[in-house]
């Protein structure tokens, strides 16, 4: 049989060799009229003896062999009974083993799962079952057949497996019963299901094309949808116009009196400024939380500010440094405020400015918490400032004891124990984040923010950074004074020039800042696989795994980082007969290769020495130590975080030689090559070049066209968020 191609087998389930309980995933082996055939896939539940149609390809491992891949499979009860027999001693039903097994065939026959299923209460007949035992064994069985049902029903809408598993692990014995009554509840962040898919399932539920919950299903849809792009709320007029597009037989009065409905039931909320602004409830909840909070914290008053100066002179004199003009003044402010922001490009001293508040801070007795949005962020602030500094999520420690949802150890109830927060690389630190944060510390807690306003937003909806400093309520120290040893770097002088809107000076070949020029596609992928590859290693030394980073504007088309990551993986991490393989959705997994996680796994547990913790987050960077197909799973290092990666989450996963520089955000590099030629031009801003020259440590390399590199400095359209902050920190309960 040829690989690759879809096939459809039916058999029967001989064994279960591996089951992952949270996910979903399996390793069986499936008995086919032809042979007995080890199958992989989320196969939930799945149990012997029973029946089982799976639709996949056939695949080749070079260490395990042939097996089969399912994509979607259906699922019937065990027909004959040495099946049902299999079924049931292989512990698909709580309480129920081998011997209990054998005595209920003996009892029922071929009746048996006919009374399992609909009059289970009758195992109290089946000798050494009392009636309390019966009634147990008949909750089990419900949960079961339930489970069966949801699987079944979802994926012949086309929900993958994953989605369905989400949904029974979510509602469990409800969730038909929920999602027959209201489809579009699939559409929520936590299952994911596409608008037509839950459309689907209405339509063969008999749900009218006008009925309210189809409308505020597309608003929803409207609305999560644009949190993507950054929008934590979307003006009332574009999301009547876009549910209009969504569902086109129905008119914009229609939706105009739903949201009116969902206005009025505050399943929706509502922000005018300037023109009304539609919120989904935990965003709305989450700026209105974090605006309310900090206008508490600024209405506590300031802390007196006697003898700061003589004791920045102090410090001045232990440190052996002589501070400038804003760098006096963000170290008096930060001693005196409640909360403030501390900004400036590179070069400008806010590490040297911080190490003082720091020294300052820790002088009065203050008990200090240091944080920054992702692993990599909170490593640099730890080497630069000598002291423990953590990511946001492992400050706040998530609570894994809620199911799904992201809550956090540390709240109102269980504050941090901490006089004083300080969050490094806060342009990426997003609104659920930020009121995460504010809910974790103590109501008296000082609060000192250090980030670049110039940098692209954060990745999740919001844009935190930017609306506190608009709004003139939170003091802010933005250092401008390129040091001199700064200065002699074109890298900070360059980054300077493209934020002033001035074109960087490409004409110097020897400092830290290259230009390389190329007038054609092949070329331009040509250069930068043989700088990652070959010359930047032989003349610098540098390891394409940990100090050169290749980014890109954009994610696909022909500069994109999915082709840039095959060509690089092919030069740099080529196959080999030593090196195990697995083939995942978008790409080939091989052992060394380097790889990016996607998006937050709270659960995901890592060893680090003799500490445990869990968590890997977007953005963090690992490499691929072993691949074994036989558990069916990769072990993978986040930087000294080791964790065995299961197969069935590659999706999260993908090759990071090349990043986007939205996901190279708090990171730094020895060295960045950037390539830029053609694309997308609405890709191409300034303040995306901006964040990819301040991504590099030591040398930057732009290879491409001179003339894309003017275009970005000229195109001075700032990332476009709506979001409702600004206004609500300037307005207070008015808002």
């Amino acid at each position: 049989m040829k690989e690759d191609a879809l096939v459809t087998l039916t058999g029967t389930v001989d064994s279960v060799i591996y089951e992952n309980e949270q996910t979903g995933f399996a390793v069986i082996e499936l008995e086919t009229d032809e042979e007995l055939l080890p199958v992989v896939g989320v196969l939930f539940g799945v149990q012997a003896g029973e029946e089982l149609t799976v639709t996949g390809s056939y695949a080749t491992h070079p260490r395990f062999g042939y097996q089969f891949k399912a994509e979607i499979y259906e699922r019937k009860l065990p027909a004959d009974l040495s099946a049902i027999q299999k079924f049931l001693e292989s512990g698909a039903v709580k309480g129920i083993g081998p011997a209990t097994a054998r005595r209920i065939i003996e009892t029922f026959k071929e009746e048996t799962l006919l009374v399992l299923e609909e009059t289970p209460f009758r195992l109290k007949e089946v000798k050494g079952i009392s009636e309390k035992k019966a009634a147990e064994l008949a909750e089990n069985l419900r949960a079961l057949f339930s489970m069966r049902q949801v699987m079944m029903y979802l994926t012949s809408f086309g929900l993958t497996p994953h989605q369905s598993v989400r949904v029974y692990k979510k509602w469990g014995s409800l969730s038909l019963d929920l999602v027959k009554q209201n489809p579009y509840l699939l559409c929520d962040d936590d299952v994911g299901a596409t608008f037509s898919v839950a459309d689907n399932i209405a339509a063969s539920a008999g749900i009218p094309p006008a009925d309210s919950r189809r409308v505020f299903g597309a608003i929803c849809y409207v609305l999560r949808h644009n949190l993507q792009n950054g929008h934590t709320c979307l003006g009332r007029e574009e999301v009547e116009t876009l549910g209009v597009k969504l569902l086109p037989e129905l008119s914009k009065e229609s939706f105009s009196i739903e949201i009116d409905q969902r206005l009025e039931s505050e399943e929706l909320f509502c922000l005018t400024a300037r023109r009304p602004f539609l919120f989904l409830p935990a965003y709305y909840g989450a700026e209105r939380y974090i605006a309310l909070r900090l206008n508490m914290l600024l209405d506590q008053g300031n802390f007196p500010k006697e003898n700061a100066d003589r004791r920045i002179d102090r410090a001045e004199k232990a440190l052996g440094i002589r501070y400038e003009a804003l760098q006096r003044e963000a170290i008096r402010t930060a001693l005196s405020s409640r909360i403030m922001i501390l900004t400036g490009g590179p070069g400008t001293g806010k590490t040297t400015t911080l190490n003082g508040i720091l020294s300052l801070l820790e002088e009065d007795g203050l008990r200090l918490s240091i944080g920054a949005p992702t692993g990599r962020a909170a490593k640099r602030i730890s080497e630069v400032t000598g002291r423990e500094a953590k990511t946001i999520h492992r400050l706040l420690e998530v609570d894994f004891s809620n199911g799904e949802h992201l809550t956090f150890v540390h709240n109102e109830k269980n504050p941090l124990d901490a006089d004083a927060v300080i969050i490094d690389e806060m342009s990426m630190v997003d609104t659920l984040l930020f009121e995460a944060l504010l809910r974790g510390i103590k109501p008296s807690c000082k609060l000192i923010l250090v980030g670049d306003s110039d940098q692209l937003p954060s990745v999740g909806a919001g844009n935190v950074l930017r609306d506190l400093i608009d709004s003139k309520k939170i003091p802010v120290v933005e250092l401008k004074e390129i040091f001199r040893q700064a200065a002699e770097s074109l890298i900070v002088l360059n980054a300077h020039r493209i934020v002033k809107g001035e074109m960087p000076d490409l004409s110097k070949k020897d400092n830290d800042f290259f230009f390389l020029r190329r007038s054609r596609e092949n070329d331009v992928i040509q250069t930068v696989v043989d700088l990652a590859s070959k010359r930047l290693p032989q003349t610098y030394s540098y390891s394409p795994f940990s100090q050169i980073q290749v980014l890109s504007p954009q994610r696909k088309g022909s500069m994109g980082v999915n082709v840039l990551n095959d060509a690089l993986q092919q030069r740099i991490n080529p196959p080999s007969k030593d090196k195990k393989e697995y083939r995942g959705i978008f790409c080939t997994f091989r052992e060394g290769d380097k790889v990016l996680q996607t998006r937050n796994n709270y659960d995901m547990e890592w060893k680090k020495g003799e500490e445990v913790g869990f968590g890997i987050f977007n953005g963090d960077i690992g490499i691929i130590l072993t691949i074994d197909a036989a558990s069916s799973s990769m072990l993978v290092d986040f930087e000294e975080r080791i964790c065995i990666y299961p197969m069935e989450l590659t999706a999260d996963l993908e090759l990071a030689y090349a990043v986007t520089v939205h996901k190279s955000q708090g990171s730094e590099y020895d060295a960045v090559i950037l390539p830029l030629f053609g694309g997308y031009s609405k890709l191409y801003f300034r303040n995306l070049l901006y964040t990819a020259v301040t991504r590099a440590r030591k040398l930057l390399i732009i290879v491409g066209s001179e003339g894309k590199v003017r275009a970005m400095v000229e195109n001075n359209r700032k990332t476009l968020r709506y979001t409702g902050l600004r206004h609500m920190l300037r307005n207070g309960d008015e808002a």
